[in-house]
């Protein structure tokens, strides 16, 4: 059974509601980790006339969750229901393919693990 890690990285004002529609996508477990980063506006909010000559590093989410390779599109779907806004800063999903995840307490392997 094949297995793709799902990251997103974006504001923190869109966790709880993200976290919630995760939830009821069936998605049974995340990873969250508070970053700091821009893209390639290098940090430059919307209502700033000027672009940032130097990088500014906003405050933001990373979540990790890792799903079968057959739920990726409707959680990815999930994901930019939740997420957009239309405005910079609506965030990035990356998807990765896992080859195995093993659960170190029982040494169950692939989706048994998650």
């Amino acid at each position: 059974m094949s297995l793709c890690r799902i990251e997103v990285i974006t504001s923190l004002a869109k966790f709880s509601s993200l976290k919630s529609a995760l939830s009821k996508a069936g998605v049974r477990g995340m990873t969250v980790m508070q970053v700091l980063g821009c893209g390639v506006e290098k940090g430059t909010r919307e209502y700033e006339v000027d672009e940032n000559y130097e990088m500014e590093l906003l405050p933001k989410q990373q979540i990790s969750v890792v799903v079968k390779k057959e739920q990726v599109d409707k959680i990815v779907e999930v994901i930019k229901h939740e997420l957009y806004t239309g405005h910079i800063g609506d965030g990035k999903i990356f998807i990765y393919d896992i080859d195995n995840v093993i659960r170190v307490r029982t040494g169950d392997e692939g989706v048994d693990a998650l």
